[in-house]
């Protein structure tokens, strides 16, 4: 009844026979215009809006992160890193995720983890990475809760994480 889906929720979605793009170019753009990568003010919602973002930007997850967690209390420095996101952006305006439409439906799924990686508390960072045929569809970056004492622990932490979202995922479609 309406037609063909090619904006939802600032997601752009162009379909053709044989694969679906997903990118937030228009997104991006306004982010561009409504922050400015010149001003030096520091403005709180600068995070936010570059989190929402990462729905199609794996790209900038993880350095995206890093600055969120410092969200409550900036610094100079801080801000730096956000303008140099934002110049990042600049010349990948178009980038977005490629989904090739075909039978083939493997799940794999990849993990990693520093190790004690944070220097202000030591704790490690994990990541994972999931994907459905060669087409990843799930991501995450997380500073991991507890303090590992030991290398191995804390991938330990980053493949159970892994695991359980592939379990779910493997869930969805029997």
């Amino acid at each position: 009844m309406m037609g063909e889906l090619n904006f939802f929720l600032g997601l752009q979605i162009k379909e053709c026979q044989e694969s679906i793009y997903i990118s937030q170019s228009k997104y991006t753009k306004e982010l561009l215009k409504k922050f400015g990568i010149e001003e030096r003010k520091k403005n709180p919602s600068m995070i936010g809006s570059l989190l929402y973002l990462t729905a199609s930007r794996p790209d900038i997850l993880h350095v995206v992160c890093l600055c969120a967690r410092f969200h409550s209390n900036p610094k100079e420095s801080h801000l730096s890193a956000v303008k140099r996101i934002f110049r990042y952006l600049k010349g990948t305006i178009h980038y977005g995720l490629f989904y090739p439409k075909n039978e083939n439906f493997s799940l794999k799924g990849y993990s990693d983890s520093d190790y004690a990686g944070n220097i202000d508390d030591r704790k490690s960072t994990s990541g994972s990475c999931q994907f459905l045929s060669d087409c990843l569809v799930s991501w995450f970056s997380k500073k991991q809760n507890q303090l590992c004492f030991s290398f191995h622990g804390g991938e330990y932490i980053s493949a159970a994480f892994c695991c359980t979202q592939l379990l779910w995922m493997k869930h969805l479609h029997p």
